[in-house]
């Protein structure tokens, strides 16, 4: 197995302006919030666990993104439950493993595959037969493009080719067989020279593109670059929109999937010191914002088209995506905490 690429970027961040002092961010206010979130994540993932056989990036991938972050820097977190999400993913793909070896792939196609692989190596899930075949699929999907497009359009999580391009890009390079390195190799190479040439236009679009960049070894400049250009796109009140113009709705209002996602891209990708000004206005932001139960509501955008049903997050109709906005905004908020 082979592990997503790591490259270190040292860029020179100006200070932001969007406030005009330090903004007041202290390790027991951060503290608090994450662990008043970890426990509604952890909710909404074994909500969707008890009432689908699928694999859910809002409920489950995202989240435990942000819940073994957590663990990584001490926080508790359910042990217990965390090995039966893992073991829900991975019975989910195993079910579809024919399907991925004949380049079929599930519902949802390599997002949903992506995202899975995601969430198993955060997990520490070690590679299989099955994983394998993942992989497989991955690269046979598309095997004819310099990306992978989106299949869906169910913004902001599935609706523009460089998220898709990002999650399949991680998952083979967690998840590649020796046998498979090389068209890995050749995957990500053609996944380079498309991104110099697709340019970003919306939040989502800026954060993975950021990812890709950092995942496909693009040189340092050209990450600094996308890295300056998110950044720029910081509001006045610490946090970042999803849209940039249109007609006013939350959407072009700042928000926590938007903030909490440009944040921890921002660190992880394009190394902006969490004690950088810009990435302490945005915590600030995320810190005024949550609500009493630990979560923060976003309001979708998205279109249904699957039958509806409580997985125990709060918000309703809008919860799936507020599920996937609480985790985003809390693993920003641990990337900040002291180990």
């Amino acid at each position: 197995m082979t592990r997503p690429l790591t490259l270190f970027v040292l860029i020179a961040f100006p200070l932001a302006s969007v406030t005009a002092a330090e903004p007041e961010v202290s390790q027991p206010a951060l503290r608090a919030a994450v662990e008043k979130s970890l426990p509604l994540l952890t909710k909404g993932a074994v909500g969707h666990r008890e009432n689908r056989t699928c694999f859910a990036c809002h409920n489950q991938g995202v989240p435990i993104l942000a819940l073994t972050a957590a663990k990584a820097r001490g926080f508790a977190i359910d042990e217990q439950e965390l090995q039966q999400q893992t073991a829900f993913i991975a019975k989910f793909l195993d079910g579809n493993r024919e399907n991925y070896l004949q380049g079929k792939g599930q519902g949802g196609q390599a997002d949903t595959a992506g995202y899975a692989l995601w969430a198993l190596a955060a997990a520490d899930y070690p590679p299989n037969e099955t994983t394998a075949a993942v992989a497989e699929y991955l690269l046979l999907r598309h095997k004819d493009r310099d990306h992978w497009p989106n299949n869906s359009n169910r913004p902001p999580s599935e609706a523009n080719p460089l998220t898709t391009t990002y999650v399949a890009l991680y998952g083979l390079q967690s998840f590649a067989t020796e046998a498979q390195l090389d068209r890995v190799a050749a995957r990500t190479a053609q996944v380079h020279d498309w991104l110099l040439k697709t340019p970003a236009d919306d939040n989502e679009a800026r954060v993975f593109r950021l990812f890709c960049l950092k995942g496909a070894a693009a040189p340092a400049s050209d990450i600094a670059a996308a890295a300056k250009e998110l950044l720029g796109r910081q509001r006045a009140d610490g946090g970042w929109a999803q849209l940039d113009q249109g007609e006013p709705t939350a959407a072009t209002q700042s928000d926590a999937y938007a903030t909490g996602s440009a944040l921890v891209a921002l660190h992880e990708a394009g190394d902006l010191p969490v004690t950088d000004t810009a990435f302490r206005a945005g915590l600030a932001w995320l810190l005024k914002t949550q609500l009493d139960d630990g979560s923060w509501r976003v309001v979708s955008r998205s279109k249904p088209f699957q039958a509806y049903y409580e997985s125990a997050f709060p918000h309703g109709k809008d919860q799936f995506i507020s599920c996937a906005a609480s985790a985003w905004a809390t693993w920003a908020m641990v990337l900040a905490c002291d180990r």
